[in-house]
């Protein structure tokens, strides 16, 4: 289908609401192609706040608007597609999270950014898939870590650092979609290629990998390497930002299944239809953002 009329709506709208359109790896190609910016969820939050647009299209889901509402409290962020909701964010819950917090009285949680504002300010420290080992070295070795939500990325966490922690038990239900028999399949199908997954990755596959990167990781680590073909394990979106950030290589999905439902429900026409109604607008409330941010922010001073 040829999507470059309704691209060209969205970009001409957005320059007449005076918006900046930021879209996620795991989003629709088109949409993708459409966007200003491109990234994953934390750098597209930072585009957020850095951005002197008026309005904030952020075309991902839920937990991702709310971060760009934390940073960039000033700015209207609109959010094309309500129900696009993260199943793994929403796994954990404040109440769950302050029980546990209650059992373990002493100890510092640190949450991924695939959570909710609230949980988020509940945590001490936030941190993305690139620099998780990063935030837990950086914790004091007397201290007992709460890691939420993703018992994946927190157990290949404690695999990096060598600290114990107790994991909230989330997970990605399209990352979990992956087992060892597709990987091994690919691996016969493309017998020269290299293994690049997402620690969101159940153990049993990263153990498979050549290499566990975050989304920009992989960009980073395809772009470096010296291979010309790889095996991606991660959700289907990431190979057409591959092939446009790091061309003339090959790159095979690890798994056909791995498409996630609430990220391919953004469309185009929802796009544009968001920035014409200038809604349905995301807000976070202040005592809530404050919280929130406080452990963003410790998370960006670590950088990763």
């Amino acid at each position: 289908m040829d999507y470059s009329g309704m691209q060209a709506e969205l970009r001409a709208l957005a320059r007449e609401r005076d918006a900046v359109v930021l879209a996620h790896n795991y989003q629709r190609a088109e949409i993708q192609d459409a966007a200003d910016f491109v990234g994953d969820s934390l750098g597209l939050s930072r585009q957020a706040a850095a951005s002197d647009a008026r309005l904030i299209l952020f075309c991902g889901v839920d937990f991702m608007a709310e971060t760009a509402a934390i940073l960039a409290p000033d700015r209207k962020v609109v959010f094309p597609e309500p129900r696009a909701g993260c199943p793994m964010a929403a796994m954990v819950n404040p109440r769950g999270l302050i029980e546990l917090k209650s059992q373990h009285p002493h100890a510092v949680v640190v949450s991924y950014v695939n959570t909710s504002a609230a949980v988020k300010a509940l945590s001490d420290i936030c941190c993305t898939s690139a620099n998780a080992p990063q935030v837990v070295d950086s914790i004091p070795g007397d201290r007992d870590i709460i890691f939420t939500p993703d018992c994946n990325l927190g157990a290949w966490v404690m695999e990096k650092t060598g600290r114990s922690m107790i994991l909230w038990q989330g997970y990605c239900p399209t990352h979990d979609l992956i087992t060892p028999d597709d990987i091994l399949s690919a691996k016969q199908l493309y017998p020269e290629a290299k293994v690049v997954v997402h620690p969101e990755c159940r153990p049993d596959i990263t153990a498979l990998a050549d290499a566990v990167e975050s989304t920009s990781g992989m960009i980073r680590f395809c772009r470096e390497d010296d291979g010309e073909e790889y095996i991606i394990g991660t959700e289907m979106g990431m190979i057409h930002r591959l092939s446009k950030d790091v061309p003339g290589k090959r790159y095979h999905l690890a798994s056909e299944a791995t498409i996630c439902p609430t990220m391919k429900l953004t469309t185009l026409r929802k796009a544009i239809e968001a920035l014409r109604t200038e809604g349905p607008v995301v807000t976070v409330p202040e005592g809530i953002r404050a919280k929130a941010l406080a452990a963003v922010r410790r998370m960006v001073e670590i950088g990763g």
